[in-house]
């Protein structure tokens, strides 16, 4: 197995086009991202089909994640398209402005109670930060604000109060089109935007349930009250992203590195998948090479335990998306090799099930032997979710029969997803059914030992109770 990382690349105009995706999926990416702020459904479905088609073209397991926009708070727009806003001048964001007659004086907004949710004194960051804007007197309709940090501002950018504070919800009206319509696709992951507290999970799984979709829940922490809940947010998620944009934006970018390793642990202590994202390789956007600190963001990530690295921009609209998934590929697989080096998930002393047991042990004991390779039949992932938590750089060999648990493999760290169906094999011969699967993907060779975890009833979930070793 060349990289245990996985790599998520976002869909966009760079990459919507079937001989690029094609090179993509084969240079290392593992699942891929819709990304809901941009397109209308009708692309959405669209990128979906390209990657299923080329997946299964290139004979890959290839997963796929839905990112919802959530409320992503925004100015409205200028008459010009954008304005050179003045350091020190004073500038409006006022409800009674015309929606499309922004000007150098004011802006209308597209959230309400920014009025009254902010104070004198706040700073506003719009556009990533790049504008900043101090709160001078709160008017019925308008918030004076003096321009601390001036610059070209465009319309429709974001806006972030600092310190975070801000009530919006984390699911929308269009949210919840948008997540009806990705149910209906049948993506593997569906991303929340702007999560506050495990409130916002619950109602986002209840909507899953209501249009008949399995797709599981990454929760995407960007907010200072996720940071105050992470905890509860990682139980209630089925994994986490560290969506490191919006966040250094609320909490200040100094505090952002930290955060990020403290998410990464909790979440591998939980056995819940988490992601790295924002910026990864952000100067490849428009240029071939990444800078030296791009490729230390990546393999630190790496070294933290976090399962998965993804690009935004640079594979969606930039120039050299293949070269940006080659260099982060490198970097994956660098860090990897410095076993020393990486986070060390501790094992929970009391266990509540008997897959989690044998997940368990079955990677102590291939750290100890010789073992080539680890091949775990699986109905809903979890035994290969467990073994993936604990630190091992054997391959993890997921067979299964489901389509729907494939997909969520593609995000587990050291996990390679493999089509298996279990139950079309006799069961005397599926020990060497499972591993004629994994000699055919080259994962071994004759004389290699191999631990192999299953059940006694044969699809049953969550019915592994055995592993055993085996000579090939």
């Amino acid at each position: 197995m060349q990289k245990r990382t996985k790599i998520v690349i976002t869909l966009g105009p760079a990459s919507h086009d079937k001989a690029i995706l094609k090179k993509l999926l084969n240079s290392g990416v593992d699942l891929v991202r819709l990304n809901f702020s941009h397109g209308n459904i009708e692309e959405h479905k669209e990128k979906f089909n390209l990657v299923k088609i080329c997946a299964a073209e290139l004979n890959k397991n290839i997963g796929i994640l839905a990112d919802l926009q959530g409320p992503k708070i925004r100015i409205s727009s200028f008459e010009n398209g954008f304005v050179l806003l003045k350091k020190g001048s004073d500038f409006f964001l006022d409800l009674d402005c015309c929606k499309n007659s922004g000007n150098i004086d004011k802006v209308n907004v597209d959230f309400p109670q920014i009025i009254e949710e902010s104070e004198v004194g706040q700073l506003l960051c719009l556009d990533d930060g790049k504008i900043v804007l101090k709160v001078e007197q709160i008017n019925d309709r308008s918030l004076k604000t003096k321009v601390v940090t001036g610059g070209e501002l465009k319309s429709k950018k974001g806006i972030n109060l600092v310190g975070g504070g801000l009530s919006a919800g984390a699911i929308t009206k269009k949210d919840r089109v948008d997540l009806k319509h990705a149910c209906s696709m049948g993506v593997d992951y569906i991303a929340l935007s702007f999560v506050k507290d495990s409130d916002d999970i619950k109602l986002a799984k209840k909507l899953i349930q209501k249009h008949n979709s399995s797709a599981q829940i990454l929760t995407k922490v960007e907010r200072v009250e996720a940071i105050e809940n992470i905890d509860e947010i990682i139980d209630f998620s089925d994994g986490v992203m560290v969506a490191r944009g919006d966040l250094a934006i609320e909490v200040g970018d100094a505090e952002v590195p930290a955060i990020q390793k403290n998410i990464i642990h909790k979440a591998k202590e939980a056995a819940k998948p988490v992601i790295v994202a924002t910026q990864m390789m952000e100067s490849m956007i428009s240029n071939p090479i990444p800078t030296r600190a791009e490729m230390s963001d990546v393999a630190n990530a790496v070294l933290d335990g976090a399962d998965a690295v993804m690009l935004s921009a640079e594979s969606a609209v930039g120039e050299y998306p293949l070269l940006a998934v080659e260099a982060m590929f490198r970097a994956c697989v660098s860090a990897e090799k410095h076993k020393h080096l990486q986070y060390k998930t501790q094992v929970s002393k009391s266990l509540s099930r008997v897959d989690q047991a044998v997940a368990i042990a079955t990677v102590m004991t291939a750290n100890r032997l010789k073992i080539k390779a680890i091949v775990a039949l699986t109905e809903s992932g979890m035994t290969p979710l467990w073994m993936s938590s604990l630190q091992t750089n054997i391959p993890i060999c997921a067979l299964s029969r489901h389509e729907r648990t494939l997909g969520l493999l593609s995000l587990y760290r050291g996990v390679v997803p493999i089509y298996f169906d279990v139950t079309k094999v006799n069961h005397s011969d599926i020990n060497k059914s499972a591993l004629d699967v994994i000699k055919k993907e080259k994962m071994v060779k004759k004389g290699d030992l191999v631990i192999i975890t299953k059940g006694d009833y044969v699809g049953v979930v969550g019915g592994s109770n055995a592993m055993k070793i085996l000579s090939i």
